[in-house]
């Protein structure tokens, strides 16, 4: 199975070409729905059509521990270069590497020192 990505408003729809020339099917939420919409409508989108969130935005993280969800999983990056050109390459290998966590359910957060990944639901 492979993984589907939803590209957040808060990163630059540059994403969705860079993840789908590495073989990833990624949207932007700008090409989706309304740019204001609430987290809370972005997540179910998300997780009705089975994709994992990819945000620059901690308030999915927060989303996912106080309603203990087990599903979308969120990739959260942490960090001020938020290009495909500084990050892409991480991105991809990071998917790569943890698409069964992916599909099961997991918060994955990527900063400038450290990868960590949460299975979900956060306790």
């Amino acid at each position: 199975m492979s993984i589907k990505i939803l590209v957040d408003i808060n990163l630059s729809p540059q994403w969705v070409d860079f993840l789908n020339k590495h073989g990833i099917d990624a949207v932007h939420w700008s090409t989706i729905g309304d740019h204001k919409a609430k987290d809370y409508v972005i997540m179910q989108w998300a997780k009705d059509e089975g994709r994992v969130v990819f945000t620059h935005d901690l308030d999915f993280g927060t989303l996912l521990a106080l309603t203990r969800a087990d599903s979308p999983s969120v990739i959260q990056m942490r960090t001020q270069d938020v290009l495909p050109q500084y990050w892409g390459k991480t991105i991809v290998s990071t998917i790569e590497q943890y698409t069964s966590e992916l599909i099961k359910g997991a918060l994955i957060v990527l900063d400038d020192m450290t990868n960590r990944v949460r299975v979900l639901p956060l306790k």
